[in-house]
């Protein structure tokens, strides 16, 4: 899995010119599920953002997660993460995961932040066509990769 995570100090997403989420301060993630991804990726990834010490203690370091807080958290698919641009100027998504297998564990990382967090996780709807607004607070942005744990 991929995720591109993004600090916040709002986020919205609009489907069809209808707010479908929104969150105040809390963190953006993006996430790509690929065709080698499984639950277990799923699972540590969640696990990782949660606990991401990237929010500001009382002295201005980053060193407070979304668990310590209590922020919220909105999570958008992006299949777009798993963009091949090697050969040519035309992306190739070969490497994302067909919706049958990417959806069930797209669910399964949602409930998983859910559950760690205490806290719905919003969300947009998978496969829609997505309207993502955000104020970047910081900018804060962090990549993971699942196949490169860092």
């Amino acid at each position: 899995m991929r995720a591109v995570i993004q600090r916040v100090c709002k986020a919205s997403v609009t489907i069809g010119g209808i707010v479908r989420s929104e969150i105040g301060p809390g963190l953006l993630v993006f996430a790509g599920i690929g065709e080698e991804d499984n639950l277990e990726d799923a699972e540590w990834l969640a696990g990782k953002i949660v606990n991401l010490r990237i929010f500001n203690d009382a002295g201005g370091v980053m060193n407070l997660s979304v668990l310590e807080t209590g922020s919220s958290i909105m999570v958008i698919s992006q299949f777009t993460l798993h963009a091949k641009t090697k050969k040519g100027n035309r992306p190739s998504y070969i490497r994302a995961a067909h919706p049958d297998k990417a959806i069930p564990i797209y669910d399964s990382f949602v409930r998983m932040i859910s559950s760690l967090t205490g806290k719905e996780t919003k969300t947009g709807e998978f496969g829609a066509m997505m309207e993502v607004s955000l104020v970047n607070d910081g900018p804060v942005t962090i990549i993971i990769d699942t196949r490169n744990k860092e």
